[in-house]
């Protein structure tokens, strides 16, 4: 199947060509068609499927052939939980309307917002923004809703993870009721149906990956080692290995700038990026990285999504993340459209349950390999895969009718009636014996 059979314009079809895109990935074939009808689609998508050209070929197709935006106002959304992939979204959806008179633009938290503000005064086709940043815009008079076509949710599972639940409600509140609605996650957690239900109408379910699952073009294994030897293993790996570009995630801010320091005093070119570093820091980083000028990037679980790395040939988990979703998503930084990719991780004795996790929640016990002079003294020890049954939900019990709840209310108010009638005779009877007893000692005293 091509592209050109999705029923994608010539000129969207230009755009990708000039990309290299041959085939479309298996989202792409389901989701592109679902909205270029009009439907509301929720599409459950992993890391690195082509999702993001899955919904903005269509939706740069269908604001080809509408009215350009007003001043200040935005004909399609696209929501996303943080500022490096709102940026990576934006620059698809410009190189995807390269052949077409769409105005687009990128907003985000962590830089001066006047700029922004700017940019929207002239109207955009179609506005990439984290949700915070876009209410204070919406605060401020800067952007608003009323020609708005189009409301994309990317990455929705991460928006909730992050706690941007009440902003989003807010937005949606701000939104007119007609517009087509596309909500792209990793999962359909109850979480995101409850969302989805006062968002969706009647919407095209899609899903082409199972849950928790990493690419099959990535190959993965473990090299156990000590805890205070992973510097050392790390720097022997990039040298012998002759790697020309890795990106190594570690567990803390502090961890991922002394690694980085401990590289550069190697002579490698390194750097870091992290929450602590400001926005400009951060692009102009991750620009150096994806140029060639940086080689070796240390990153904390920042980067795990919205980082797209074209053919980034190495993932390292130098520490193991302790939620064991986040190892799919950091390892989906490789091997992306169909690429082969690596993803290694450096494990020591104290990270053995966090493997097994990891083994348990992928399915499958990951490859081990000894590297000479690196043999941990601390032995990480053999892991196992669960093999306990998952418990059947129990039935609900069915709600009785309403006259026999009257009935057991009736029946449970006559027993306590008369345990109380039982409770007072007894008062009583213990009274009468009371008096008896003070009758006859009044009669022996006289």
């Amino acid at each position: 199947m091509s592209f050109a059979s999705l029923g994608l314009s010539k000129p969207v079809l230009q755009a990708i060509s000039e990309q290299n895109y041959q085939i479309p990935t298996a989202i792409q074939k389901q989701a592109i068609p679902a909205i270029l009808s009009g439907k509301d689609v929720m599409a459950a998508a992993q890391t690195g499927t082509g999702k993001t050209a899955g919904f903005a070929l269509p939706v740069l197709q269908r604001l080809s052939k509408g009215n350009a935006a007003s001043s200040n106002m935005a004909r399609a959304l696209i929501m996303v939980p943080t500022r490096e992939l709102a940026i990576q979204v934006a620059e698809s959806v410009s190189i995807y309307a390269s052949h077409l008179s769409l105005r687009s633009a990128v907003v985000y938290g962590g830089v001066k917002i006047n700029p922004q503000m700017m940019r929207l005064r002239k109207g955009v086709d179609i506005l990439v923004a984290t949700p915070g940043r876009l209410m204070d815009l919406y605060q401020q008079n800067a952007v608003r809703f009323d020609q708005l076509e189009v409301l994309v949710l990317d990455e929705a599972d991460r928006m909730l993870d992050m706690g941007f639940i009440e902003d989003i409600k807010n937005i949606l509140n701000l939104l007119p009721g007609r517009r087509q609605n596309l909500m792209f996650s990793a999962t359909f957690s109850d979480a995101i149906r409850e969302l989805a239900k006062g968002l969706m109408h009647n919407p095209v379910e899609l899903s082409v990956t199972p849950r928790n699952t990493a690419a099959k073009t990535v190959e993965q294994w473990v090299y156990p080692v000590d805890k205070k030897s992973k510097p050392a293993l790390l720097k022997h790996l990039i040298h012998d290995q002759q790697w020309e570009q890795a990106l190594v995630f570690t567990k803390t801010k502090q961890a991922a700038d002394k690694l980085t320091r401990y590289l550069i005093a190697d002579g490698m070119k390194a750097a870091a990026i992290h929450g602590d570093k400001s926005q400009s820091v951060r692009s102009r980083v991750l620009g150096e990285f994806k140029n060639g000028t940086v080689k070796i990037l240390i990153a904390t679980d920042i980067a795990a999504r919205g980082l797209d790395i074209d053919q980034l040939p190495q993932v390292v988990n130098f520490d193991l993340p302790k939620v064991s979703e986040d190892y799919v998503h950091r390892i989906g930084r490789t091997g992306r459209a169909g690429t082969t990719g690596h993803a290694l991780s450096l494990v020591s004795a104290d990270e053995v349950k966090y493997l097994n996790d990891i083994e348990n929640l992928i399915g499958k016990l990951l490859k081990r390999k000894l590297i000479d002079g690196f043999e941990p003294q601390h032995d990480v020890p053999a892991t196992h895969l669960s093999d306990k049954p998952k418990k059947p939900k129990k039935p609900k019990k069915p709600k009785k009718p309403k006259s026999t709840e009257l009935n057991q209310a009736s029946h449970n108010n006559k027993k306590s009636e008369a345990r109380q009638k039982k409770k007072l005779g007894g008062n009583a009877k213990s009274e009468n014996n009371a008096r008896n007893t003070h009758k006859s000692r009044n009669r022996t005293r006289s």
